[in-house]
C-alpha cells in the first residue's frame, strides 16, 4: 500500500511503481472521481475514440433491431393502407 503527502499547493505524487504500471507520463491527463466517499484516479486515453472503438462489439446489434423496429413500422402502414 502506498501513502502520499499533499503539497501546500494541492499536489500528491503518484508513486513511481504505479505511474509505471499505468502509463501515467508527464502531462498525461487523469479523471479525478468521488466513488464511495473515496477519491478515484482515472487515467483519461490520449486518442478517446481509439479507446472506445470496439466496445460493443460483443453486445447485439442496435442497427439490426432499429431496421427492424422500421420494418414493421412499415408493415403496419401498409396494413392499413396507408
Amino acid at each position: 500500500m502506498y501513502t502520499a503527502t499533499i503539497s501546500p499547493k494541492g499536489w500528491v505524487v503518484i508513486p513511481k511503481d504505479l505511474r509505471k504500471k499505468y502509463g501515467l507520463e508527464k502531462g498525461r491527463r487523469v479523471q479525478v472521481v468521488e466513488y464511495a466517499q473515496a477519491l478515484v484516479l482515472v487515467p483519461l486515453s490520449n486518442d478517446p475514440v481509439a479507446a472506445l472503438y470496439g466496445m460493443l462489439k460483443d453486445e447485439p446489434s442496435l442497427t439490426a433491431d432499429l431496421l427492424a423496429e422500421h420494418n414493421r413500422e412499415r408493415m403496419k402502414e401498409d396494413a392499413k393502407g396507408g
